[in-house]
């Protein structure tokens, strides 16, 4: 694969896109930021391929919560009402210790109003499938292992960026590097860069049929471990689980359930109902890597980076995804249907807001990954304070983060552009 490392990141701006009939955009990588810029850029006016290496669109991971700021993004898609009316409306609930006791309470109402509308929680699949389906039938391309050859350049019209698949080779505009934590594009335009390491925790995921009977959502934190507990529209069951470990261990035999009993059998309730109810080799289980050190740039000649090939971050403020999504309409606003490509800009907006979350994120990890009884009990007593001065105050951590809106307010309708 050839390397992008000579190529401006700071490379003036590109001729009008109008030179060409129709402006290519080449998506590497089919999960939800890929397919959310290649849906976004589609109604732009571009000309649209995604190559995902799996043999099919099926996402890693259960669930996904979405927050006002990425549910807004969806809105420039044209899919916020319609991912709002399918999933689970975030509840009453809150915070606990392993044996139930409540540290805070969470305020639904209070945090929709502070945020401009509710949390969210849906099916991974669900998200992606209705994001494919706003594209051309013959947009995605699975088993489709794409390689990045030259970054193209901005300056000249005469070379675009290439890409090279089985298939054959690939010219565009516009490459989007949607590739995922070990992205080989990131590689590629910055060689240098040490890439993802070691966040300190390994994280697992199941689904479970309908319990039968309510619970409370929760999240509860105990010595360098977390497990969460939310429920799907449909009344299945999303519950994720994390632990201070070494990286790269697996439980024993490949057991997964088990290990999840020895860990968090004797938490409070509905944990144990849920391990019961979980289905041997249903276990989800990865470790959590992530960007330590920010990247000089989200793009480089005509490729742009995003999601996690381009900031891969810890998901203790769900908001992994979420930045993706937002990534995602905001290329597009700076890729306007005969305008200059403005990678630059893109840069601009997305590379300090996301290194703000990731930060964030890691601040959220070490505090719930506490394992030290003195540093559990002054966290606790600090969360139980806070939540005796107001809900209110435990909000504030997600100002400036589920209150942002996209560049463009309104929803484009049209694959011409005209919003």
């Amino acid at each position: 694969m050839a390397s992008a490392e000579n190529a401006e990141s700071t490379a003036p701006r590109t001729p009008p896109q109008a030179a060409r009939a129709q402006a290519r955009a080449v998506v590497i990588g089919g999960g939800i930021g890929g397919l959310t810029a290649a849906l976004a850029l589609h109604l732009r006016g571009w000309q649209v391929t995604v190559l995902e290496r799996a043999r099919e669109l099926k996402p890693v991971g259960a669930g996904i919560s979405l927050a006002p700021n990425s549910q807004r993004a969806l809105d420039v898609v044209g899919l916020g009402d319609e991912i709002r009316s399918l999933a689970a409306w975030e509840g009453d609930g809150g915070l606990l210790t392993p044996k139930g006791r409540w540290l805070s309470r969470a305020d639904p109402a209070l945090a929709a109003e502070r945020f401009g509308g509710p949390l969210v929680l849906l099916h991974r699949a669900t998200l992606v499938g209705r994001l494919a389906a706003g594209l051309p039938a013959d947009a995605v391309r699975t088993a489709s292992d794409a390689r990045l050859a030259d970054a193209g350049d901005p300056a000249d019209p005469r070379r675009p960026a290439r890409v090279t698949t089985p298939e054959g080779e690939l010219e565009a505009e516009l490459v989007v590097g949607a590739d995922g934590i070990r992205s080989a594009v990131r590689g590629a335009l910055f060689p240098a860069h040490p890439g993802t390491t070691y966040a300190g925790f390994t994280t697992w995921r199941v689904l479970v049929p309908p319990l039968g009977r309510s619970f409370v959502e929760h999240e509860s934190w105990g010595p360098g471990h977390l497990w969460g507990t939310h429920p799907f529209a449909d009344g299945t069951v999303y519950a994720y689980a994390a632990a201070k470990v070494p990286p790269g261990q697996t439980a024993r035999d490949g057991d997964e359930r088990a290990e999840l009993l020895r860990r968090y059998g004797s938490w409070h309730d509905p944990i144990p109902a849920i391990l019961d109810a979980v289905e041997p080799g249903q276990v989800l289980r990865h470790d959590v890597h992530h960007i330590a050190e920010p990247l000089p740039a989200f793009h480089r000649g005509r490729v742009a980076l995003l999601g996690d090939a381009a900031h891969a971050m810890a998901p203790t403020l769900g908001q992994g995804g979420n930045q993706a999504i937002e990534d995602a309409v905001v290329l597009a606003h700076h890729a306007a249907p005969g305008a200059p490509l403005d990678l630059a800009g893109y840069t601009r907006e997305r590379l300090p807001r996301t290194t703000m979350v990731a930060r964030k994120a890691r601040t959220v990890s070490r505090l719930s990954m506490l394992a030290g009884r003195p540093g559990i009990a002054l966290r606790n007593t600090a969360i139980r304070a806070a939540g005796l001065v107001g809900p209110a105050l435990m909000l504030r951590g997600m100002d400036g983060i589920a209150d942002w809106h996209p560049p463009q307010r309104r929803p484009y309708v049209d694959a011409g552009g005209s919003v």
